[in-house]
């Protein structure tokens, strides 16, 4: 089995600095946006259509996949950042078994559509990536919240997936993820959707 190396260089620790400094906020703002948080989404609910590119450029929505694939779709704050790092090579390296489970995998991040191109084109990203600017993605799945950093409080959007069945409904809820190199998700989840799919069988019996 290979593994993508991904070093936690230099430039990595310095995006992910300045990006908390963009971020950091007044104690002022950060109530205010306190009341526009919404609750995660909890397991049996629809999941929220977006858009997302393939490696073409080319616009994919969630709702295409109704019928056709179950899909993985992770949230995480920025690209190039150290965890965010580990964590799309760790999708990245084991995307054929995703494949082959007929599972689609999808990445959000509030980063442009350029910064996902560049992004992807260093870590040979084969999948959906989607671009979440003004996070309002993020917001209808309610992981749009208040951070904490080093004692400063700033708004960002919390690392976590969901796993969404071909009918669209949200079966699984992962609020927070702490990627590990080489650890991998793919025994997880694909154990997971086989399982639901499993049960849905025997209801219908």
């Amino acid at each position: 089995m290979s593994f993508i190396h991904v070093p936690i260089s230099i430039f990595a620790k310095k995006v992910f600095i300045s990006y908390l400094i963009i971020q950091s906020m007044s104690k002022e703002n950060v109530e205010v946006r306190r009341q526009e948080i919404s609750i995660p989404l909890q397991e049996n609910s629809v999941a929220p259509d977006f858009t997302a590119l393939d490696l073409d450029g080319k616009a994919i929505k969630l709702s295409d996949f109704h019928g056709k694939k179950k899909v993985v779709v992770y949230f995480y704050p920025k690209d190039f950042t150290p965890g965010c790092t580990t964590e799309t090579a760790e999708f990245a390296r084991e995307y054929t078994r995703f494949k082959e489970a007929n599972i689609e995998i999808i990445g959000v991040s509030p980063d442009s559509d350029d910064s996902h191109k560049k992004f992807r084109e260093q870590m040979k990203i084969p999948y959906l990536l989607a671009s979440d600017v003004l996070n309002q993605v993020s917001r209808k799945y309610g992981v749009y919240a208040v951070k904490n950093f080093m004692g400063r409080e700033h708004m960002g959007v919390n690392r976590s997936t969901f796993l969404i069945d071909k009918n669209g409904i949200i079966v699984k809820v992962y609020p927070k993820i702490n990627p590990i190199p080489g650890k991998g998700f793919a025994d997880e989840y694909i154990e997971i959707f086989e399982m639901i799919e499993s049960k849905q069988i025997h209801q219908y019996k």
